[in-house]
Parts: structure tokens; sequence; C-alpha cells
């Protein structure tokens, strides 16, 4: 539901941005199932979400409805610090490798933080398996 590493919340903020951090510096820490975070998603997320998430971003945590619709969001319209959406990783034969890295990939793709990665990819092949699906290649970013 939110990050767990507390120490993270004020770090979020991108005050260079024209409408600033109006909920506060430490606000715009990471919530719902793909951990939306700093205040420039939270505002392009509620901007086409129709939902005012830059002054209440609170409601990713407390609104489940409003937490699964930001991580469809992200999952379909942001690339992040990849090439390419999450979903189109998966729909056009990238693999899972390349959604770790429009998710997350500045903080954990090359090279950066292996044991997450691995973490995550094995996470990844017991999903896979429970669902009788294979995981396709690709799997590392």
């Amino acid at each position: 539901i939110v990050e767990q590493n507390t120490a993270n919340y004020p770090h979020y903020c991108d005050a260079k941005q024209p409408y600033g951090c109006p909920a506060g510096q430490a606000a715009y820490y990471g919530r719902g199932p793909i951990q939306l975070s700093w205040n420039f998603n939270y505002k392009a997320a509620g901007d086409a979400l129709g939902i005012d998430l830059l002054n209440n971003p609170w409601r990713v945590e407390r609104e489940p409805d409003v937490a699964m619709m930001t991580g469809l969001w992200y999952w379909n319209t942001q690339n992040g610090p990849g090439t390419m959406t999450a979903h189109n990783a998966m729909v056009n034969g990238a693999g899972f490798g390349q959604t770790i890295r429009s998710i997350n990939g500045s903080l954990e793709c090359d090279g950066r933080n292996p044991a997450q990665v691995q973490s995550r990819v094995d996470a990844y092949l017991r999903f896979a398996a429970v669902l009788g699906v294979a995981p396709g290649g690709n799997l590392y970013c």
C-alpha cells in the first residue's frame, strides 16, 4: 500500500515543477500496486484520471479503486526510465525485464541493484508457474 522506507519520503518532491509540492515535501512517496511516486507522477496520474492527486496523494493509499487506477495508468501509459510502457513490453514480446526498466530501471537496471532485480524475476517466475503460463524470455533488464 505504501513504500516501507519512510526515510525516502522527503526525496520525491521535485520543487522545480511549476506546481511545486502543495501537499508537502514528504507527501509524494510510493503508493499503490506500482508504488506511484514523485509529485510529477501524482500530477500526471491525477490529470489523466480526473482526480486531484497533487493536493491529495493520500487517496492512493486510502482508496483501493484509486490505487488500482493509478497502477493501471502507469502500466499502460508511462515509459518511466524505459523506452516503452510495461504493458507494451509484455504484449509485444520485449519481456518482463523491460517492465522492470519501465517501472524502476533507473534504480535497478544496468547493474545498479542486481539482488532486487533477481528478487523481482524470481517472484515473476513463481506467479507464472502458479498460473501455468510460460514466462517468456528477456527476464532481466
